[in-house]
């Protein structure tokens, strides 16, 4: 009994020894900017008190603690996002947050997707910056009500906003079309997509691709969107080439003889209307163009030199016979 008394003794002045020297064995916060570099990744909805465990697990911040009173005094919590962040080991609590404020601290790429790309070529610019398969992006585009696409979208073409975004080594094919899917939300929330009278939001979506396909330079594009209006407004025929080549899975400005009399949906000169969805991912002008069209009577339109994105309307046919046999020099289709 004595010698349990004396252990009971020790034991509760070794806990109070270590109660009191614990700053010092281990402090609570480390000091300055720290040496040796560690990516730590922020999951999507993780609170300060999880983002700091991870910290503190990582040998980032000396405590959690210290992270959450930093985070709190500064009142912070709100502005931390997901991510994969470039530290180092052995930083104080306040440059550690510091530095998950600092986007330029985020471990990411940036890719830019043009204007006019099909999904396809979306998705091996995707891939080449993320290093995620080609055949990702299209298991994830097959799956469109899990991307957060418009209740109207048919599929993913159309509504991978062009812009620039950033991959990071967490990014997933569908992550990132879902980026794209949340960007064409933004911008079409800002036009007020749904507004136009007599179409659907499909149907500008649609012709915004078409206009953004066939024109070269933003002032063209109200007013082939105009010629658009106006052909299916006297019923006739769009007689696209943008959108017959769509349907064959080409590339070109000038369809052939044979390339229109494709059975394909998207072949314009053969079906009436517009085709049953868009041929390609337009920018915010075109969607501009398709919703608020230039004033006229433009019926025909033909880019007479691609090189130099000129392009001339007219409402007269013999104008356009003229037009068309400028296009014919500059290709050598004569």
């Amino acid at each position: 009994m004595v010698y349990a008394g004396l252990a009971a003794v020790a034991t509760a002045g070794i806990v109070g020894l270590y109660t009191l020297a614990r700053p010092f064995l281990g402090p609570d916060d480390f000091e300055g900017a720290g040496t040796g570099p560690v990516v730590v990744r922020i999951s999507p909805g993780e609170s300060a008190v999880q983002i700091a465990e991870t910290l503190a697990k990582a040998g980032v911040v000396a405590s959690s603690g210290a992270f959450v009173r930093e985070v709190e005094a500064r009142a912070k919590s709100g502005s931390l996002r997901p991510g994969d962040y470039r530290l180092n080991k052995g930083m104080s609590a306040s440059i550690a947050l510091d530095r998950l404020l600092d986007r330029d601290s985020r471990v990411s790429r940036r890719v830019t997707i043009p204007e006019g790309l099909r999904a396809k070529e979306v998705y091996v610019r995707l891939s080449a910056a993320s290093g995620v398969p080609v055949a990702e992006f299209e298991k994830a585009a097959a799956q469109p009500a899990a991307l957060g696409l418009p209740s109207y979208a048919k599929s993913v073409e159309g509504f991978l906003f062009p812009a620039t975004y950033e991959v990071e080594p967490s990014s997933t094919a569908r992550s990132l079309l879902r980026d794209m899917a949340a960007q064409f939300g933004r911008v079409a929330d800002r036009l007020g997509l749904d507004s136009r009278e007599g179409m659907s939001p499909l149907d500008v979506v649609t012709t915004a691709s078409i206009v953004q396909a066939e024109g070269g330079r933003d002032d063209d594009y109200p007013k082939i969107a105009r010629v658009i209006y106006n052909r299916l407004k006297k019923g006739g025929r769009l007689e696209m080439d943008s959108t017959t080549m769509y349907g064959l899975g080409k590339y070109g400005i000038a369809a052939t003889i044979d390339e229109t009399r494709d059975d394909s949906p998207y072949n314009t000169y053969r079906i009436d209307g517009l085709p049953p969805g868009p041929i390609g991912n337009p920018g915010e002008q075109a969607l501009r163009a398709a919703l608020k069209p230039a004033k006229g009577d433009w019926y025909w339109f033909v880019t007479t030199d691609p090189g130099r994105r000129i392009t001339k309307f007219t409402d007269n046919e013999g104008e356009f016979v003229k037009y068309r046999e400028e296009l014919n020099r500059y290709l050598g289709t004569n």
